[in-house]
């Protein structure tokens, strides 16, 4: 301090002042990308979550509509057996006597009631696999949106980083930007369903 208290600085502390001055403008960005991240970190695992979750309903559909297949498959070959026996019956019936054509007739007749039974079992079987189907497809349409959503979070993050490294203010637009068609995405994923 000089006699006529006027305080000055060497050189080095005037320096050593304005860095720590520049330092809490670059820490204050910092705390905005640190904030900005930990948000999108939170809204990436919920979509993320999310994106699990339907892709998990998505198999779990189109395993059932595999499986109501499979099972509609075995009721035609059934059907198919039994029409098999019916028309052996029917050439038993063509070679013996007319009285003796009595039992083969019976079975015939089981034959036909058996058969429409196990074809409208078959139908509904398939039936049901459809409706599995497009419900896996239905799902798998937002699942898409997700996983695009989550991309865009995951680059938005990556930006705010080099933002944090960088000081370039342009980069955390950026990924404002990337954020927000993020955020837009999962929005539109969960409209649909």
């Amino acid at each position: 301090m000089s006699e006529g208290g006027v305080h000055t600085h060497a050189p080095h502390e005037e320096f050593v002042q304005e860095a720590a001055a520049g330092h809490r403008k670059h820490h204050s960005l910092n705390q905005w990308v640190a904030i900005f991240t930990a948000i999108l970190a939170a809204i990436g695992a919920i979509v993320s979550y999310q994106g699990t979750r339907v892709m998990n309903d998505v198999l779990l559909y189109k395993n059932d509509a595999i499986l109501q297949k499979t099972h509609a498959t075995d009721e035609w070959n059934y059907y198919q057996a039994v029409s098999t026996k019916a028309h052996i019956m029917e050439v038993a019936v063509a070679l013996v006597t007319p009285k003796k054509a009595v039992p083969f007739r019976r079975k015939i007749r089981k034959y036909m009631v058996q058969k429409r039974v196990i074809k409208a079992k078959a139908e509904a079987l398939e039936a049901s696999s459809r409706k599995a189907d497009r419900e896996s497809a239905r799902l798998n349409r937002p699942h898409t949106g997700m996983a695009l959503s989550l991309i865009f979070i995951q680059i938005a993050i990556s930006l705010a980083s080099i933002t944090a490294l960088t000081g370039r203010k342009w980069l955390f637009a950026a990924a404002g930007t990337a954020a927000i068609l993020g955020a837009a995405l999962w929005g539109y994923a969960l409209w649909l369903m």
